[in-house]
This record gives structure tokens, sequence and C-alpha cells, in this order.
């Protein structure tokens, strides 16, 4: 699958956010690129918002950090490597791999646990100030 993306599109967003962690989120694509200093890191298949449900489309600084939580709202349903960004809803790992890549959530952002531990990673090292969450159509 090609992706038609470059660093500059990401800025395009984040004015002037040059330095730290740009994480975009491409709903068409269902794609999330982690990009670092100006530099494209990872670039990795997510499932955003199912039919009925919705993913906010904004750009957002994270709100907080869980190395695990629990959906309240959908059965305790587990949330690893959770970055929260908007109200209730998050980067967060999944064991759904086999519907990476298409939309299957109730809105959250899910990636491979794997993938998720790292994103986690490097916005606790680069801090949530540092850090920028961009979704886009």
């Amino acid at each position: 699958m090609a992706i038609a993306l470059t660093v500059a599109s990401c800025f395009a967003v984040v004015s002037g956010a040059e330095a730290g962690i740009v994480a975009k989120v491409d709903l068409s694509s269902q794609t999330l690129t982690v990009i670092n200093n100006g530099k494209v890191m990872y670039r990795w298949p997510v499932s955003t918002a199912r039919k009925g449900y919705r993913t906010p489309t904004g750009s957002w600084k994270p709100k907080r950090l869980h190395r695990m939580w629990y959906s309240r709202k959908y059965d305790m349903s587990p949330m690893p490597y959770s970055v929260f960004y908007s109200g209730g809803y998050a980067i967060h790992g999944t064991g759904a791999v086999s519907r990476l890549g298409r939309p299957a959530s109730h809105g959250c952002v899910r990636l491979h646990t794997a993938n998720a531990k790292v994103f986690y990673s490097l916005v606790k090292r680069a801090g949530m100030s540092n850090t920028r969450i961009v979704v886009q159509r």
C-alpha cells in the first residue's frame, strides 16, 4: 500500500512544532506515522472508529499516559500502553490485530501492542508537552 505522506504535510497541521514527537493518524489509510524531530521513524497500521462511531479529527497534546487502562465504558476492555489525547480517546494497544488496517474501534486509535509500547515509551521519554497527536481524514 502506497502512502503519500511527507514530513512537511505533518508539520503543516502542527504549525511550528518541528522538534519532538508528532503522531499522525490518517483515517483514510488507517495508518499511524510517528515522526521524531522531523524524521519518520515508524508507520504502522491502526484501527479507528467503525461505522456508528467516530474518531475525532484535530491536533492535541497527550493528556495522560497509562501503562494499562481498562475501559469503564466498554466492559473493562484492556487498553495497554494508552496515550489519552482527547477526553476518553486514546492511542493504545489491542489484541485484535487481525482488524488492524481497517475501521474496527469505538473511536480510539488501536495498534499492535508491541507498537503501542514503542509509542508509549517515545512519548514518556520526550514528554507530553513535546508530543503532538494529529488525526486527519
